[in-house]
């Protein structure tokens, strides 16, 4: 499930919106992932070329987030909670702001200027945990963009060992290259098994078949 949702501008960090459980254990719980996440927000603002989307491990949970037209959508949600309605969830809340607030967000200066998005994301957050309604999504929605290139990182990464986003997203780009190299190699040479196995036994029907013609003489 979606356990918190936050936006904030690139350039400088600046929340814009936000919306969290309402469970009272669950919000305290929740205060070192806000943390976090606005941690995050302040690591894109300085990075030159941050990835458009990303996956960043934080203990049990996940945090998601997409970049649009300089306005960053993050959630925190459970690691069991579909990737891919994650992803489809934060460009569902990417249209509705961008629709509601797009020509506003370089103008504001306050944090949480647009707190009253809230309402949508609370009315989206929970047509995105109905389950008709995810299985509505999964039958409706089956041409949405490949997420299973956007490879999970540890937030550790980078809030403490001080990488950029760029740095990781690089080294997911060429660790996936690495992969597909492996596995066509890998089939090259399964391939090339295969056909000196076929070899192995067309050489052994010859001999045999050679052998018994000339015994039978």
């Amino acid at each position: 499930m979606v356990l918190m949702t936050m936006i904030a501008r690139v350039a400088d960090a600046l929340p814009l919106a936000a919306s969290m459980q309402e469970d009272e254990q669950a919000g305290r719980s929740l205060m070192d992932y806000q943390a976090q996440a606005k941690q995050l927000f302040r690591k894109i603002s300085t990075d030159p070329q941050p990835p458009g989307r990303c996956s960043l491990e934080s203990g049990p949970y996940i945090f998601h987030y997409i970049i649009e037209r300089g306005v960053c959508y993050l959630i925190l949600c459970d690691k069991s909670f579909s990737k891919r309605l994650a992803f489809q969830y934060l460009d569902d809340l990417q249209t509705e702001f961008s629709l509601q607030y797009g020509g506003r967000v370089e103008t504001v200066s306050r944090p949480y200027s647009f707190i009253e998005f809230d309402t949508y994301i609370q009315k989206a957050r929970k047509s995105y945990m109905d389950s008709r309604a995810r299985k509505n999504l999964n039958n409706i929605n089956t041409e949405l963009q490949d997420v299973h290139r956007i490879m999970v990182q540890n937030i550790d990464d980078v809030l403490q060992r001080g990488e950029t986003l760029s740095a990781l997203d690089m080294k997911a780009s060429n660790l996936s290259s690495v992969s597909q190299k492996y596995k066509k190699d890998s089939a090259y040479l399964n391939l090339r098994s295969s056909y000196a196995k076929i070899a192995a036994i067309i050489i052994v029907v010859i001999v045999f078949l050679l052998f018994i013609k000339f015994w039978w003489k």
